[in-house]
């Protein structure tokens, strides 16, 4: 399967559905609008589902690693092993995202997409690597376009999997030192905006690293001149692994017609280049949360999404994408099992007839 299989298999969401939803929200046993965004919310998942009455039953969160090589022009204050230590915290349940999971009655689906130091073999890891990390991108592109491409096809496998499995709702969450860098560097191609305006601090950078950090963003675009019209071309020159893979599950979301939960920047920056192999992909798209990172709401503007939540997170990890599952869940179910006014033998506002 090419990646021109995947679009092309890519239907808009259903109208018809959306608008017997619609219907049936009007009817629902409540003042009209009264629950906000959950409202819209339901009839996105209608539409994903084609039905008026959406049922969310599994949750999967597919978290990604994956090493940059632009580490080396020293864009983060911690040490590429530690990628592939908290892949090891990942399978072990003791990361943030793991925790909440749990608690979320989630799947966790743990990937390697190209982690510099090799990882112990596990039941659990599902090793889909293309490299031992990327190539330092200030000097040429990150990848191969063929690299590129396998790994945004091992993530639409990934979601087709793990919708089978029972998934209805899939959430997208990274894990990479230096994976911020490369996520400014595809926002600010895709989007036009500058790379001082797509940089932000990543795990802590003060203002001189914030302006060196840009300052690297702005010399891979120049070396690279990725065409902000190809999604493989920017993934291949600027992009990772990791976010290869994620811009896969969202186009394979959108495939089995799943309702795909955007986690943070980088999930973000997978779901531009998603967006910019197949615009309708849109439709399955819900933005779980807007992270602290400066370029995570150029991001989502470009999309056209608004975030659920705003706590001011930017773990990553795929942590805002299992918070905001819980809403999609409460929207779809509010929408399917309410009564109507006639069910209820209750009396709507006065028509005035």
């Amino acid at each position: 399967m090419s990646i021109e299989d995947v679009v092309a298999a890519i239907a808009p969401a259903d109208p018809l559905a959306r608008e017997a939803a619609q219907l049936r929200q009007e009817r629902l046993t409540k003042p009209p609008g009264s629950l906000g965004r959950l409202e819209e919310l339901s009839l996105q998942v209608a539409a994903i589902q084609g039905t008026e009455c959406p049922v969310v039953r599994g949750r999967t969160v597919i978290v990604a690693a994956g090493d940059h090589g632009v580490v080396a022009q020293g864009v983060t204050g911690y040490p590429q092993e530690v990628t592939a230590q908290m892949v090891l915290n990942f399978l072990s349940g003791g990361a943030a995202v793991s925790v909440m999971a749990r608690r979320a009655g989630a799947k966790l689906v743990i990937v390697d997409a190209g982690v510099a130091t090799p990882v112990p073999e596990h039941p659990d890891l599902r090793v889909v690597g293309m490299g031992r990390g990327t190539a330092d991108m200030t000097h040429g592109p990150a990848m191969s376009r063929e690299q590129a491409e396998a790994c945004v096809l091992a993530g639409v496998e990934l979601a087709r999997e793990a919708a089978e499995g029972g998934a209805d709702l899939i959430g997208t969450g990274d894990m990479g030192i230096g994976n911020t860098t490369a996520s400014s560097a595809i926002t600010a191609a895709v989007t036009g905006r500058s790379p001082r305006e797509t940089t932000g601090r990543g795990t802590g950078r003060n203002d001189e690293e914030l302006a060196a950090k840009a300052a690297v963003v702005e010399r891979a675009l120049a070396v690279n001149r990725p065409d902000a019209g190809d999604g493989l071309d920017i993934l291949a020159k600027v992009g990772g692994f990791e976010i290869g893979a994620l811009a896969g599950v969202v186009l394979g979301g959108a495939v089995a017609q799943r309702v795909v939960v955007v986690d943070g920047f980088i999930s973000g920056a997978a779901a531009l280049i998603a967006h910019r192999l197949c615009p309708t992909v849109a439709d399955y798209l819900v933005a779980s949360h807007l992270s602290a990172e400066a370029g995570h709401r150029i991001a989502l503007a470009h999309l056209g999404l608004r975030p659920l939540l705003d706590l001011g997170m930017r773990l990553g990890e795929g942590t805002g994408a299992v918070l905001a599952m819980g809403l999609v869940e409460a929207a779809a179910a509010c929408l399917s099992e309410m009564a109507t006014f006639d069910e209820a033998g209750v009396s709507g506002a006065d028509s005035g007839d």
